[in-house]
């Protein structure tokens, strides 16, 4: 074991051991960390990986230094990959018309979006990007059938925050290839994790510029092209911080269809305390510290986030928008998706249930992370998200 190796163990030892103030962890699925798992941060070009870097403005933490320079060298081959799919797809990119309105999956981070993704991505009929096209947004119609074989074999079996199934070909959250493109996103705070949050306005998009705005979703829809390009399809994207974005999405999409799920909070908090200490611990910069600061942030979070989707649900008609429940899509999953094929109009329900079928068995054994909060930390849940659980309820 080297000494990097070491130091990610040791890190993770005290992750594990030292409850954080409001939070104690019981039991966490996902894979450990190995040297050679591909990152985030992969497919940048020179560009995108500088902007990140100047946004942030921190030290790297000094075990993550093999991480910084590996990352940093990958950004040649990155941005001479962008100049050919530049070179022989950018005029197709540009003259692409979004003919059928994007579909988003929306909700907060461990509601049981990548679940309900997982679920969608069985009816061919929808296109959404895996998580090869997510990391190489620029060039991944030049290269991904080169690529992303060789890299698969580098790839974890499951996700380092719980035992949901791991690849570049499995679906992936379209925020990733966005930050990936160089457009600011609180995504920024992966990478590093300490010290002041990194973008927050860009959770909402309220508080941003107009030119700022456009920007981001210039990019959002260069995104929807490209998988327009690549699988001509009707693009489904699923992506946790599009729930305060709504708003913002029908902008440029004003056709666009949103479900929503929701979970109990009282699980929501801990698991996605562990999500970020888990993915800061694996594609982090820095060796992430959490504690309450990293609690403050994802209570302030779901506030903001809520206080935006509240306002913006309110622009989408019936057939635009469905609510669901983690709770339902896991008693009832075939069910529940006849539910929202129905409310959206969506056609080919009937011919795909088989395929729902189907993967709801392989769903059936799948273990839950396990997590415990603090008396203080129950209350200050249900006092801070009160008008979360007014809505959809907890079990606490």
């Amino acid at each position: 074991m080297t000494s990097n190796d070491h130091a990610e163990s040791d890190a993770s030892k005290q992750q594990d051991q030292q409850p954080k103030s409001g939070v104690v962890r019981v039991k966490s699925g996902g894979s450990p960390d190995k040297f050679w798992n591909p990152r985030f941060w992969d497919g940048m070009t020179i560009c995108a990986w500088l902007k990140m870097l100047c946004a942030a403005r921190r030290m790297v933490s000094p075990s993550r230094i093999p991480m910084f320079l590996t990352v940093s060298a990958l950004t040649l081959l990155n941005s001479a990959l962008a100049f050919f799919q530049r070179v022989f797809y950018g005029g197709k990119i540009r003259r692409t018309t979004i003919k059928r309105a994007p579909i988003f999956i929306v909700g907060h981070w461990r509601s049981g979006t990548t679940l309900l993704h997982e679920y969608f991505m069985r009816d061919d009929q929808f296109a959404s990007p895996n998580t090869y096209e997510c990391f190489a947004p620029t060039h991944f119609l030049v290269s991904e059938k080169i690529i992303r074989p060789w890299l698969n074999y580098l790839m974890p079996k499951k996700r380092p925050m719980d035992n949901m199934a791991a690849g570049l070909d499995r679906p992936q959250e379209d925020e990733f290839a966005i930050c990936a493109l160089g457009v600011n996103s609180p995504y920024r705070n992966v990478a590093f994790p300490n010290g002041a949050p990194i973008d927050p306005e860009y959770l909402t998009l309220r508080e941003v510029s107009d030119a700022d705005r456009k920007r981001w979703l210039d990019a959002l829809e260069y995104v929807v092209k490209t998988q327009t390009v690549a699988k001509d399809r009707v693009v489904l994207l699923k992506s946790p911080p599009h729930t305060a974005r709504v708003k913002t999405i029908l902008e440029r999409f004003p056709n666009a269809k949103f479900v929503h799920i929701s979970r109990d909070p009282f699980t929501l908090f801990p698991s996605t305390v562990n999500l970020w200490m888990k993915l800061s611990g694996t594609h982090g910069l820095q060796v992430p510290k959490g504690g309450p600061a990293l609690e403050e942030k994802v209570l302030s979070d779901f506030e903001k986030m809520y206080d935006a989707f509240f306002e913006d649900i309110e622009l989408l008609n019936d057939d635009a928008y469905c609510e669901i429940s983690y709770d339902e899509l896991v008693a009832n999953p075939v069910a529940t998706l006849e539910k929202i094929y129905a409310q959206l109009k969506i056609d080919g329900f009937s011919e795909n249930r088989a395929k729902f079928e189907a993967f709801a068995e392989t769903q059936k054994k799948y273990k839950k992370n396990q997590f415990e909060l603090s008396p203080e930390m129950t209350e200050t849940i249900a006092r801070r998200w009160k008008k979360y659980i007014d809505r959809y309820g907890a079990k606490k």
